[in-house]
């Protein structure tokens, strides 16, 4: 695993202090307390398919452990390629073996995918409209190793890429419903992904994902949620807590970035004059919620309130995830109050 910058500092201050008791910054997962979880739903859902798939290569640079895709090798070490830490020649080489005729599946953490490989992802597949699926992990703020791990831009950055399909899953259940979903789609996508003991959420509302389509997961009256990614988790956690207060709350999940389902979101916004809130696990510059607010200014249509709750356009602190999550209000109970506040 390559190493953050931050991790000989947290070893120095160990050895001057004695142990001390962490949560691990780049392994903890987002799951509550007796919240259930699977297993990397992404490498198992990715291993079976490929049963199936005899086109399906899967490559990685230097993080197949990290990114759920040794599952994958473990099961078909033939179509498995390890690149080493060399995230653009791992671009050049899934694009190759695309014009090969083969579907090439590449990991790597979305920091380097969208910093370091931007220009490779870009010309050698998006250009192309090449089969090539990129599929990062640590999204947004999901490691607590600061900013050279916590890929907060890459939503902007990707969503101005032609050819380019942007998909935030949710938990697990989607995940697995996503990875063929996208196998079915011919062209180059980008998938951030939730790896490692991801949550279960959507089961219990009889979710199913669809490419390119919204869907409201619970409605509401008095506010709509408009969220991807884990916030969608945090948006129902958070509904739940206000019901107690009796504000009533809708949580609209926008898996697709991109291509963005505009009529969904359209007619959501344009109801009852529900206070709007965009959430999602993105810099509040550039991600869905700038989407969004351009959806509806283009379409006349004005909810009665519009808000964000998004990371700030910073350079992030280096932490344990609750407590990072709490900081910069992506938590649960930070939600909560600011919609409690905005009403």
């Amino acid at each position: 695993m390559r190493r953050s910058k931050y991790e000989a500092p947290a070893r120095r201050a160990e050895a001057a202090e004695g142990p001390r008791l962490t949560t691990s910054a780049m392994i903890a997962s987002l799951a509550g307390p007796n919240q259930r979880t699977m297993p990397a739903p992404f490498g198992h859902a990715l291993a079976a398919l490929a049963d199936t798939r005899p086109e399906i290569v899967g490559l990685t640079a230097d993080l197949g452990k990290y990114t759920d895709l040794h599952i994958f090798a473990e099961r078909h070490p033939e179509r498995f390629y390890q690149m080493g830490m060399a995230e653009q020649l791992l671009m050049s080489a899934a694009a190759g073996m695309a014009r090969e005729g083969f579907q090439a599946w590449a990991t790597t953490y979305a920091v380097f995918a969208s910093r370091r490989a931007y220009d490779f992802i870009c010309l050698a597949i998006a250009e192309e409209v090449l089969d090539v699926k990129v599929v990062c992990a640590l999204p947004g703020l999901t490691t607590g190793y600061g900013p050279s791990h916590q890929a907060t831009d890459d939503l902007a950055m990707f969503r101005a890429m032609p050819n380019l399909t942007i998909i935030d899953p949710c938990d697990a259940h989607e995940i697995c419903q996503i990875v063929p979903a996208i196998a079915d789609h011919r062209g180059p996508v980008y998938l951030r992904l939730l790896r490692g003991n991801v949550p279960l959420v959507l089961d219990e509302y009889g979710y199913s994902f669809e490419l390119g389509r919204a869907k409201l997961i619970r409605d509401g009256a008095d506010v709509l949620v408009v969220s991807s990614g884990f916030m969608t988790m945090r948006a129902l956690e958070a509904a739940t807590a206000l019901a107690a207060d009796r504000i009533d709350v809708a949580v609209l999940h926008v898996p697709t970035i991109k291509p963005l389902d505009e009529a969904t979101i359209l007619a959501e916004a344009g109801r009852n004059g529900r206070l709007v809130v965009v959430a999602e696990n993105h810099s509040v510059v550039g991600g869905l919620g700038e989407a969004v607010a351009g959806v509806m200014m283009r379409s006349d249509v004005r909810p009665a309130r519009f808000r964000q709750i998004a990371l700030p356009d910073l350079f992030l602190d280096a932490g344990a995830l609750p407590t990072l999550h709490e900081r910069y209000g992506i938590s649960t109970d930070a939600m909560a109050r600011s919609i409690k506040g905005w009403l």
